[in-house]
């Protein structure tokens, strides 16, 4: 007889589902029903070869699910690691002391809708420091990760701003909110590669649509590090002319 007790039990599970006969769960045994023992120990001397295949077969199936199990390990870690780095209260109070063609900007990102283990979602509020109570920018970020290295930022509207200023200071009014309900902006998602510490990417060329000032298309690029974000729109014409942005290079937010 073969016996399974020192395999883990995903590979036991996985011999189950292919195993021609049956695996007794008590004793983690290979058996065949109606046959005595002895019978089963010739059959399988009969049949070594396709045992052996069996066996390899589940094996292989083994070691997948391990390498499945790792990984899905290292993508929950590395995109709870994303959201943290994301989330906070930022100011970009420094560069603009630095450079007087920057705007002291205050960027808040709280997380939102935790018990989606695989999803990560934020909401995103930015304003000019001097008129704090009137944001220019609302939104809610989807963080996922689609690949190895690679995290999505898709990026929604919400349906009535103006209800949601300032909503870092009553989480509950998320509670009556749903993903369902939000505006996505197709085309505008930022995707991120992990280098290093950080985590830095863009949108994807002229993808996003933009009717801001003339614009036709907007881009973002993205640096997000341990105490820093580095944060670069532009809106360009049809002429692949920018019409508003910065342009000597991108916001630096500062994480208080």
């Amino acid at each position: 007889m073969f016996s399974l007790q020192k395999l883990s039990s995903c590979f036991y599970l996985n011999l189950l589902n292919f195993a021609p006969g049956k695996i007794d769960p008590l004793h983690l045994e290979f058996t065949i029903p109606g046959l005595t023992l002895i019978q089963q120990f010739k059959l399988m001397n009969k049949n070594n070869f396709h045992f052996f295949l069996l066996l390899l077969a589940a094996l292989l199936l083994h070691f997948s699910c391990s390498r499945k199990s790792a990984i899905q390990q290292s993508s929950s870690k590395e995109l709870n690691e994303l959201v943290y780095l994301m989330s906070g209260d930022f100011s970009s109070a420094e560069q603009a002391e630095e450079d007087t063609s920057y705007f002291d900007i205050s960027l808040v990102m709280r997380p939102i809708w935790k018990q989606d283990q695989n999803v990560k979602w934020l909401y995103v509020e930015q304003a000019v420091t001097q008129y704090i109570d009137k944001p220019y920018r609302q939104r809610i970020y989807r963080l996922s990760q689609v690949g190895d290295d690679t995290f999505e930022s898709r990026v929604y509207e919400l349906p009535d701003p103006e209800k949601y200023v300032h909503a870092f200071d009553d989480m509950a009014l998320f509670d009556v909110l749903t993903p369902e309900s939000l505006i996505l902006r197709p085309g505008c998602a930022v995707f991120l590669n992990k280098k290093g510490n950080c985590y830095a990417g863009s949108t994807n060329e002229n993808d996003c649509k933009s009717t801001l000032r003339g614009a036709t298309y907007a881009t973002s690029v993205v640096e997000i590090c341990d105490s820093k974000i580095i944060s670069w729109d532009q809106g360009w014409n049809d002429e692949d002319e920018q019409v508003w942005g910065a342009t000597k290079g991108g916001y630096v937010f500062r994480k208080k």
